[in-house]
């Protein structure tokens, strides 16, 4: 499965570029990209294990950068 999610207050390209690798680190995670510019992620993982991953996805967003959410 493969979904955008919109970010809401993303501040900074560094950070987008840090929670785009680590969330690559998440396992089932098989493609991710964060775009600081279209403030996006675009991210891909098994449906049967989709929504743990994201879950772990936005607690790494929140990690990162607190002040940003994740518009599921």
């Amino acid at each position: 499965m493969k979904k955008s999610f919109e970010l809401e207050d993303l501040d900074c390209a560094h950070c987008a570029q840090k929670m785009q690798e680590a969330i690559a680190k998440i396992d089932g995670v098989k493609n991710v990209s964060v775009n600081f510019l279209a403030q996006k992620m675009l991210l891909e993982a098994d449906d049967d294990v989709f929504d743990k991953v994201l879950k772990e996805a936005v607690a790494t967003i929140k990690k990162v950068e607190p002040d940003c959410t994740v518009i599921l």
